[in-house]
């Protein structure tokens, strides 16, 4: 990682880390290095709901335009639908301001390739470069500037691609919707409107300040409990992007990324179409899982955290899904990075074929306890002191069997913590001792 993009973008906290100069250089370097073909280069950009991210997409229309490229405005719009849009419509390169699941304040900047996937290493590295001012960028002028346009018309296609994908309607079905105050509170319900779904909203009141606050895939609780009050046949939680999906089940239950690669796994295979045989997860992903489509003859490929690892995974092993324990999950036919609501309707197409009740669809699927904490430190390099590493072997041996991962956040200023074994109660005690000592080197926040 470089000192501006992390594993999923250039992310901070909104005119502190991540500024609307930022924004304008990007805008300035994406315009100057896709023109330089010596024709006028074409980039499309969405946005989530947070307040702050109508100033930076204003910034990195202008950087566009000033370096002599045309700007595309999907306004308020998910990650997938950049990807969809970019690749589908010719674009140059596709730009999604967001960060995802994180609190307002904090804002990001994702870029997407022609092929609506994450671009390499080589031009990020550029991009860095242009913005610590190690080298300038021509301003155009006259008849070359740049224009932006209104291309609202572009997350409509989107939305048409949503509904060819399944193969019947959803009527009668009840579904729960959490769109976290985000990205998806238009699109996602519009999608089960037209299925013919009946549907029911949480999270869907966006005010610039309230995106993932206490609702969306990091905070199911609502979602729960509108699926128990209105007797509700499933509810999909989304994150501030809508790049990630959880589901509730008929009783209430929250089934994360992990169960949903179980009950996809198994559907694709059935079906013959889980090509390679196997899917791709993280080493965030519970061994449960591993074990359950072990037994199932299904092999599962680890990769680092973050869904770029695991579609380069995909596309090395030629594999069908795969994804991550927080929701996102990539169906490779489909989409290019993880899709919350498409996700929702792969999920929606198993229940209807299936005609059983979700809770039904993970059994055999027994995860082993899990602990997971974030830590907010000043420097993540706190996690490589003697007195951190001591800790870590301390809480490996209180898990016996099980597992410890400890790693620094590619997209927040945070150590992640996780714990899994035999007993939720030692897993508590091994995060416990890691988060004591992180405290005891001056590393932890306030706000850990």
């Amino acid at each position: 990682m470089g000192n501006y993009f992390g594993t999923d973008g250039f992310r901070g906290r909104a005119n502190e880390t991540l500024t609307a100069s930022h924004a304008f250089k990007v805008g300035r370097f994406l315009g100057a290095h896709f023109g330089k073909r010596g024709e006028r280069a074409r980039i499309v950009i969405g946005k989530d709901t947070r307040r702050s991210s109508y100033m930076l997409e204003y910034a990195l229309a202008a950087g566009v335009t000033a370096s002599g490229a045309d700007a595309y405005l999907l306004h308020v719009t998910t990650t997938p639908s950049v990807c969809f849009v970019t690749k589908s419509e010719g674009f140059d390169c596709g730009v999604m301001i967001s960060a995802s699941h994180n609190p307002y304040e904090d804002n990001g900047i994702k870029l997407f390739s022609r092929a609506g996937e994450k671009p390499g290493e080589e031009l990020l590295n550029r991009i860095e470069r242009y913005l610590d001012g190690e080298f300038a960028l021509p301003l155009a002028t006259e008849d070359a500037i740049g224009r932006t346009v209104d291309y609202v018309a572009g997350r409509n296609r989107y939305l048409g691609y949503l509904l060819s994908l399944p193969h019947s309607s959803f009527r009668g079905m009840k579904v729960g919707l959490d769109c976290a105050n985000g990205s998806a509170f238009f699109l996602g319900k519009a999608v089960f409107d037209a299925l013919g779904a009946d549907v029911f909203l949480t999270g869907a009141e966006p005010d610039g300040l309230n995106i993932n606050r206490g609702c969306g895939s990091t905070h199911p609780e609502r979602l729960k409990e509108l699926v128990k009050e209105k007797c509700l046949d499933v509810g999909f939680a989304f994150d501030g992007d809508a790049d990630r999906c959880i589901c509730v089940d008929e009783r209430g239950n929250t089934i994360d990324g992990d169960g949903i690669l179980y009950i996809a796994a198994k559907y694709l295979k059935e079906r013959r179409e889980l090509e390679g045989n196997g899917i791709a997860v993280t080493v965030m992903s519970n061994s449960g899982l591993i074990r359950a489509l072990d037994r199932e003859g299904i092999a599962c490929f680890i990769t680092p955290v973050g869904d770029r690892f695991v579609y380069e995974e995909m596309l090395a092993g030629g594999l069908a899904l795969g994804g991550e324990s927080s929701g996102h999950i990539i169906f490779r036919k489909y989409a290019a990075t993880g899709d919350g609501i498409l996700t929702a309707l792969k999920v929606m197409e198993i229940l209807h074929e299936r005609k059983c009740p979700l809770s039904m669809l993970t059994e055999g699927l027994r995860l082993f306890p899990q602990v997971i904490r974030s830590v907010r430190v000043g420097d993540k390099s706190v996690i490589g002191s003697e007195r951190v590493r001591s800790a870590a072997e301390e809480g490996k041996r209180l898990l016996g069997e099980g597992r410890l991962l400890l790693r620094p956040s590619g997209t927040e200023p945070v150590v992640r913590i996780l714990a899994e074994g035999e007993e939720e109660e030692a897993c508590e005690r091994a995060v416990a001792l890691i988060e004591e000592a992180i405290a005891a080197e001056g590393g932890a926040c306030a706000g850990s």
